[in-house]
């Protein structure tokens, strides 16, 4: 392969408002990937305070940026020399936003506030306002973004444009948009989207989730990472347990993927001259 890397999928769940108990089990999740070889571990959404939308039982246990967990974060992948995406309730002044941080041994790299709130977030959390980043590392660009993002098909095309070769996903996948929960194949409706997102947008797709009953949540699991084919590499993981799988990828999938045939390049493709996309003051 030539550009290899080793992605850890931690479908792991956290207790409402359990801050330590959930920081502790991130901790230790991490340190086994690490361990395992792995380059770059994806952790859930709101995997810290819990999946919960209670502002102010939420508020006092919120953390900046620069607080404990992407702390703690930070030191384990300065100390395995890899990154690390995962979700947390951030604090900013007098608002909470539901975000996402990749940390790697230079400190956060990447930081991302989810932007498409899912039903009762949007009484707790402020609306994302930071765009949809990507990042360098030392095996390909990766952006971010969280769960019910992926239901806004503009998310991964405006990131793959920006020359995402992975888009790592929080997720705290749940029943509510769709109807069915799971297929006969265990996937759920969101990672089926996944795969085609994938596929249309020649990317890797890691989406790592919680699974199983917390609280008053019944989350699908169901983390699945899937090539920029659109074939699944691993998963879905179980629909109720905790899992740490580790797959091994070629990051240079990404750019061949681009090409399908002798006269079909997805990218080039593209009737720029007629339609565009627009983030801030930039056209894609």
């Amino acid at each position: 392969m030539e550009h290899p890397a080793t992605i850890a999928m931690a479908q792991i769940s956290g207790e409402p408002y359990e801050l330590e108990a959930n920081r502790q089990l991130c901790v230790d999740t991490i340190g086994r990937a690490f361990e395992g070889g792995a380059n770059l571990v994806v952790l859930p959404e709101l995997i810290v305070q819990g999946y919960v939308a209670d502002a102010a039982r939420l508020f006092p246990i919120a953390e900046s940026i620069s607080g404990p967990t992407v702390g703690e974060w930070t030191k384990l992948a300065r100390e395995a020399e890899g990154y690390i995406v995962g979700g947390f309730a951030e604090r900013d002044g007098q608002s909470l936003y539901n975000t996402a941080v990749a940390v790697g041994p230079e400190g956060v790299i990447g930081h991302y506030r989810k932007t498409h709130l899912f039903a009762d977030e949007k009484v707790a959390f402020v609306p994302g306002d930071l765009g949809f980043p990507v990042f360098r590392t030392r095996f390909g660009t990766v952006g971010i973004c969280v769960c019910y993002d992926l239901r806004f098909v503009e998310v991964v095309r405006i990131m793959a444009l920006k020359g995402a070769d992975i888009i790592c996903v929080p997720t705290a996948w749940m029943p509510g948009y769709d109807q069915q929960r799971w297929d006969a194949d265990g996937m759920s409706p969101q990672g089926r989207g996944a795969e085609l997102q994938a596929n249309l947008n020649q990317v890797f797709i890691a989406c790592a989730s919680q699974a199983g009953e917390h609280g008053q949540c019944d989350f699908l699991g169901s983390s699945i990472l899937v090539d920029p084919y659109g074939k699944r590499l691993m998963g879905p993981l179980s629909g109720s347990d905790d899992e740490l799988i580790l797959v091994d990828i070629d990051v240079a999938d990404a750019k061949r993927a681009q090409t399908r045939g002798e006269m079909i390049s997805p990218r080039a493709d593209r009737r720029t001259d007629i339609y565009g996309i627009r983030i801030g003051d930039e056209i894609l």
